[in-house]
């Protein structure tokens, strides 16, 4: 059972509770806030890692932002008859329709190597119905972790994690989101996933999970990337001082509103760093959905991470950081 009176989470999956990987958006008729993650198995029994594959996405749903109910799951994201596993969401608002790029395993492995991963495209008129528009022709049959943003050339890129490439970024490139032309890496440095692109305080920032906290990368273009050096050029990486929060955060989603914006990330609220953790330990499988807010202070980005609670809704963070 979910473990939500024992932390300070701000969402756990009442299926598994392995909530990762997740993305928000508002619900552009409603306002209503919908979150889209990877329903890791985290407590099933089955050999090696099959427990991270076979998962479908979950969605919790909140007018607040601060109280999430779990909403079931998206109808017509399967591609075919046999298992699939299906990881991390990105729901983009095009302005016409919403628009999923999500990655798509065949089967459920019990092994990381020898099975491709692909990013496939879906498009729905209301979060909740989708319909599949053909996976996209990218680097390698190993790519996973999509984000999509419409960038100030009046292009929309599109950041994936290639593990054929060392777990680096790289980058895709539209003109109307019908047609993508692989562009390369677009960030090396140490290997890492999850890549998030947003703008905030005049720059443009990219995270990226690097397993130890997320590296901080910013551009003036969202097509120059420069690491933001010093002490903070990984965030989300000390522990936090929140119940469930005190190994470093994983793989988020940042909402941005004006100037202010809110950080979405998961981590093991039941791991303490240590060697508990590996994927043979039942309660570090455990996941969790937490989130910050972000500031840009001196042209460096900040995560204040003890900042927002489960108590505390969105929309007041964004009043008052």
């Amino acid at each position: 059972m979910p473990a939500e009176a024992t932390d300070h989470a701000l969402f756990h999956d009442p299926v598994y509770d392995g909530a990762t990987d997740p993305t928000v958006i508002r619900h552009r008729d409603t306002g209503e806030w919908w979150m889209f993650y990877t329903q890791r198995r985290a407590t099933v029994d089955e050999p090696g890692v099959a427990w991270v594959h076979g998962s479908r996405i979950g969605i919790a749903r909140s007018a607040d932002a601060r109280d999430w109910r779990y909403a079931g799951t998206p109808a017509g994201l399967q591609l075919g008859a046999g298992d699939e596993t299906h990881w991390a969401p990105e729901v983009i608002d095009d302005g016409e329709r919403y628009r999923m790029y999500l990655t798509v395993i065949d089967g459920i492995p019990d092994r990381w190597e020898g099975h491709p991963r692909r990013i496939v495209e879906y498009a729905s008129d209301d979060l909740e119905h989708w319909s599949v528009v053909g996976e996209l022709a990218l680097s390698s049959d190993r790519v996973i972790d999509a984000c999509v943003a419409h960038c100030p050339d009046g292009r929309w890129r599109l950041w994936y994690k290639d593990e054929a490439d060392d777990s680096t970024t790289w980058v895709a490139v539209s003109d109307d989101l019908a047609a993508w032309r692989v562009k390369g890496r677009a960030i090396g440095d140490r290997p890492h996933e999850g890549p998030n692109v947003f703008e905030l305080g005049g720059w443009w920032w990219m995270l990226v999970d690097e397993w130890r906290g997320m590296g901080v990368h910013r551009s003036r273009d969202a097509v120059t990337w420069q690491r933001q050096g010093g002490p903070d050029d990984v965030i989300l990486g000390a522990p936090g001082s929140r119940a469930g929060d005190a190994t470093f955060g994983r793989h988020g989603d940042v909402v941005v509103e004006g100037d202010q914006a809110v950080l979405y990330y998961f981590t093991h609220p039941h791991w303490d760093g240590s060697e508990l953790g590996s994927s043979d330990d039942s309660a570090a499988r455990l996941s969790a959905v937490f989130s910050a807010p972000l500031r840009v202070v001196d042209d460096r980005l900040v995560c204040i991470r003890d900042a927002l609670t489960a108590e505390t809704s969105l929309d007041r963070v964004i009043r008052s950081v």
